[in-house]
């Protein structure tokens, strides 16, 4: 976990892939991240693979904010969450946009192309992926293979190599450009979630 910052309860590396486990022994003090210390979110792509049981869901922050007034532990982020979740009945599946800590919730839904403004979200539509691709589309109970791409305020989410989410975000005091990288393990339910092949680059 070089480069890391998080629970040391609850995050290790096992076999080669970052594992996170919250049990009914070592539960979460609220939603709490493994922060990326090496660097920072602004235009970026972001590829890596991962899987979690379905107790519970966990996510991918980025452009996000580390909070240290108050937060109910160390590891408390807010922005850009990509969902991470092993379910395949929509909405409640892996790849939305959800505004962690924030006020707009779930900012993009996947297969939606749209974006938010000051009237708030508009949706041009929803066709990127349905709900008789996702069942094929993704891996239930296994590997899954994540990419973000930020330029700007111009956000795509590919699952599996297919686009599934498209968003221009356009509300000037929400926009976010730039921030940390974090991972999720959720506060509630005991569960898991792993990490591997975590790549990143910055977009010029």
């Amino acid at each position: 976990l070089t480069g890391w910052d998080g629970d040391p309860r609850l995050w290790s590396v096992k076999d080669g892939v970052i594992h996170g486990e919250t049990t009914e022994a070592a539960p979460a003090n609220g939603n709490t991240f493994l922060i990326w210390k090496d660097g920072k979110t602004a235009d970026f792509e972001l590829r890596l693979s991962f899987r979690c049981n379905a107790s519970n869901n966990s996510g991918i922050q980025y452009r996000s904010r580390h909070i240290t007034e108050n937060p109910r532990n160390q590891w408390v982020v807010r922005g850009y969450q990509h969902e991470l979740r092993n379910e395949k009945g929509f909405p409640n599946v892996s790849g939305f946009i959800y505004d962690e800590g924030g006020k707009r919730g779930r900012i993009c839904l996947v297969g939606e192309k749209g974006s938010w403004d000051k009237d708030g979200k508009k949706t041009e539509s929803n066709t990127l992926v349905d709900q008789e691709t996702w069942n094929t589309l993704f891996r239930l109970d296994d590997w899954n293979d994540v990419i973000i791409r930020a330029k700007g305020n111009h956000i795509q989410h590919y699952m599996n190599g297919r686009l599934i989410l498209d968003f221009h975000d356009q509300e000037p005091s929400l926009t976010l450009t730039e921030g940390v990288l974090a991972l999720q393990l959720h506060a509630g339910k005991p569960m898991w979630v792993e990490f591997r092949d975590i790549r990143i680059i910055a977009l010029k």
